[in-house]
């Protein structure tokens, strides 16, 4: 028996980049904060066959009904009804530091991964979190095994529809695997590698490296390693994996600048 229907207020704040989906054509994972003040995992998400009236940005506010999913036992996950999504909000500001946006994931602030790893085995909740690294070591870029998609991929990807309309250009693979190392603010840490899956990296990629050939790695590194471990006050936002629910990834990242004299800026 299907779920029954709920209707949904949220400020959209992670969007990972898509990965084809059988059936789906391809499919991201949106993360979002519900007005209740609880995370909300909206999978699958088709976002580049949404209409335009549709397609949210980060840390806007949107109205969509859901389903409890079916197939993901994560307390936070539901099935989002993608033709009943409404936008209620531009994005919000990033002016004062962000305190706009600061206001609201503030208070879903978990102290490390560490603690979060911890209360997910026992509990199996939260699979959603936000924290701040206490020291990002370094940023890894390394070279996929399989640069190009497979053949079942691309079979999935060119999938036709008699009722829809799919994406102008097909899903592009990014051939590369982006790291953080770094440390958490736990006694018992013994230091992360955690592969970043952020749509906001992936499009930086195709951007650059269109725009400045083999070159891009320095605008890359310049953005998400310079910028993030020296001028941003750098958060992750993280999630656990369907597939392997004891590994999280950083799914977003969350960079207010620092301020000049380098101290933490919080919303008053």
């Amino acid at each position: 028996m299907q779920a029954p229907e709920e209707k949904k207020t949220a400020l959209i704040v992670v969007r990972t980049y898509p990965v084809p989906v059988e059936m789906l054509v391809e499919a991201s994972c949106t993360a979002a904060i519900a007005d209740t003040g609880e995370w909300l995992r909206l999978f699958p998400l088709r976002y580049r066959m949404l209409p335009e009236d549709k397609r949210f940005a980060k840390y806007q506010w949107i109205e969509v009904a859901v389903v409890k999913s079916g197939t993901d036992p994560r307390p936070e996950s539901y099935a989002p009804i993608e033709s009943s999504i409404k936008i209620l909000t531009p994005p919000l500001s990033t002016a004062d530091a962000w305190r706009e946006r600061k206001k609201y994931i503030y208070p879903l602030q978990s102290p490390s991964l560490c603690h979060l790893q911890r209360v997910c085995d026992e509990n199996y909740y939260p699979t959603l979190g936000f924290f701040r690294p206490k020291l990002i070591e370094k940023f890894e870029i390394r070279e996929s095994l399989e640069p190009e998609w497979t053949p079942k991929q691309l079979s999935i990807l060119r999938q036709k529809s008699l009722f829809e309309v799919g994406p102008k250009q097909e899903l592009e693979k990014i051939p590369f695997y982006f790291y953080y190392h770094f440390r958490c603010d736990d006694a018992a840490c013994n230091g992360h590698k955690v592969s970043c899956a952020d749509w906001e990296m992936g499009e930086s990629y195709r951007k650059w490296r269109v725009q400045y050939g083999e070159q891009w790695e320095e605008k890359f590194r310049q953005k998400y390693e310079t910028e993030m471990i020296q001028k941003n006050d750098t958060h992750f936002f993280v999630g656990t994996m369907l597939a392997y629910p004891g590994t999280w990834i950083i799914t977003a990242l969350f960079y207010p600048p620092k301020s000049p004299q380098g101290e933490i800026i919080f919303p008053q």
